[in-house]
């Protein structure tokens, strides 16, 4: 027993760099989070004994704390404030990530900027592009202010010595993953590199009380680049993305410790940088000087904002044995389901049809709501017959015909008959709960006439397409 412990203590361990994860020997693929290539030898686990050490502060009641040092501060662009919950709180460390091209660097130039008319003293610090470069998008996008200071370096010693010189209130690196930590072996970028630089980064935020903004890459797949635990290091997690055929462009916060997590800000690429769209219900909604055939306009959620979409369809006769089914801006297999119900359901024949169907503006919708304005739309395009032009459709389509309720149908509504629209089809099993609005009480309320409809076949007749 004695010689078999001794061979154990003198054997190496393995552990994954990015979960911890520890292995008596080597493997290529992580147990725990299944990654590749991340783990290595770390040598002999040992148990160490942790002795009590100098405290930085006392610990006292949680309500004598002063919050004063973490009130938000606004940042000069209503709908990145919007994101954050009102402002960034100093000391916070915050990951906006997004792929390339998408306008990452251009926006917090224009935050900093922002900041720095504010009197907060900025420092953006570019590992990608040199001085000059960034200098001459400023000028373009008129972020040229005394209190901006700009840095080009990919060391982090070298950034800690522009902090130390510039000291400021408000820092932005682009990006985490071209900063290399001096003393950690391997290539920026790497696990090791990104995971390190990042927990120094966020210990000189709290230290000193900077807020840091992180630019940060994500892999083909739209995740994340780095460790998991970079979303766990920081503050706040933002996905800045858009359609690369589109100006419009949107803030999701996927994680906020400082506000909420389901909020959106939409924000337009120009010539000359990028402006908020504080409402952006327009991009997404075709003008008509006739009523057309094949449309119908619903409401979806953004988080906590609702939009209005426009759902086109066009229906053809085909000569093909298959029928082309193409789709945009939309699920293809709820498409294809709504296209199953309404030829079992409501008898419209499409079997030997062709059906495009696509959302105006490049939007993409992913929740269920669309299922009955693309129903109707489709119905409408069959008939040639097109729908009322202030008619809106809500709900979702079960596999029986039946119409479901969605969530949110009051903001829906309200949004609605805020821009104009008059009637609405809405799910009849909305729920009998007295904080919800029944039918009448919604048009009473907003002046927006409501047909609930429990199944596809009436909610086309609502529609006037049966």
């Amino acid at each position: 027993m004695a010689k078999v412990a001794t061979q154990a203590k003198g054997k190496p361990a393995y552990a994954c760099s990015e979960c911890g994860w520890t292995s008596a020997r080597w493997i290529g693929r992580c147990g725990e989070c299944q990654a590749w290539g991340t783990v290595a030898e770390v040598g002999a686990p040992k148990a160490a004994r942790i002795t009590a050490g100098p405290v930085s502060s006392p610990a006292m009641p949680i309500a004598k704390v002063s919050a004063i040092e973490a009130e938000s501060r606004p940042t000069g662009i209503g709908e990145l404030d919007r994101v954050l919950g009102g402002g960034v709180v100093p000391g916070a460390v915050i990951l906006l990530a997004g792929e390339p091209g998408v306008g990452k660097s251009t926006l917090l130039l224009e935050v900093a900027a922002q900041s720095a008319r504010g009197g907060q003293r900025t420092l953006y610090v570019s590992g990608e592009e040199s001085a000059a470069q960034v200098r001459l998008r400023a000028g373009r996008t008129d972020a040229l202010v005394d209190e901006l200071f700009l840095a080009a370096e990919t060391d982090l010693s070298a950034v800690v010595g522009q902090i130390d010189a510039v000291e400021p209130a408000f820092l932005v690196i682009d990006s985490v993953q071209t900063m290399a930590h001096p003393e950690v072996d391997g290539a920026p970028g790497g696990v090791t590199q990104v995971r390190e630089v990042t927990g120094a980064l966020v210990r000189l935020a709290k230290e000193r009380h900077i807020a840091v903004v992180l630019v940060g890459h994500v892999t083909k797949d739209g995740a994340i680049a780095g460790p998991r635990m970079l979303e766990h290091l920081v503050d706040v997690v933002l996905a800045f993305d858009g359609d690369r055929h589109s100006g419009f462009r949107m803030v999701r916060a996927t994680k906020n410790r400082f506000g909420p997590s389901d909020e959106v800000g939409c924000f337009d690429m120009v010539d000359t940088g990028i402006v908020e769209v504080t409402d952006p219900t327009g991009l997404f909604v075709s003008e008509h000087a006739e009523p057309v055939a094949g449309t119908c306009v619903t409401v979806m959620m953004e988080g906590r904002r609702p939009l209005l979409a426009e759902v086109q369809a066009l229906v053809g006769p085909s000569a093909a044995p298959q029928p082309r089914r193409t789709t945009s801006g939309l699920e293809s297999s709820r498409v294809a389901m709504v296209l199953a119900v309404l030829g079992n359901r409501a008898g419209l024949k499409l079997t030997d049809k062709e059906v495009y169907v696509a959302t105006v503006g490049g939007v993409k919708i992913t929740e269920p709501v669309a299922d009955l304005s693309v129903a109707i739309a489709v119905a409408s395009s069959v008939m040639d017959k097109p729908i009322h032009p202030g008619l809106i459709a809500i709900g979702e389509v079960g596999l029986a015909g039946e119409v479901r309720r969605v969530g949110g149908l009051e903001k829906r509504l309200a949004e609605a008959a805020r821009l104009g629209f008059t009637k609405a089809i809405v799910p009849a099993d909305i729920p009998n709960r007295s904080k919800d609005l029944k039918p009448m009480d919604i048009q009473k309320k907003y002046g927006l006439r409501t047909f609930a409809a429990p199944d596809l076949p009436s909610a086309l007749m609502a529609a006037g397409l049966a």
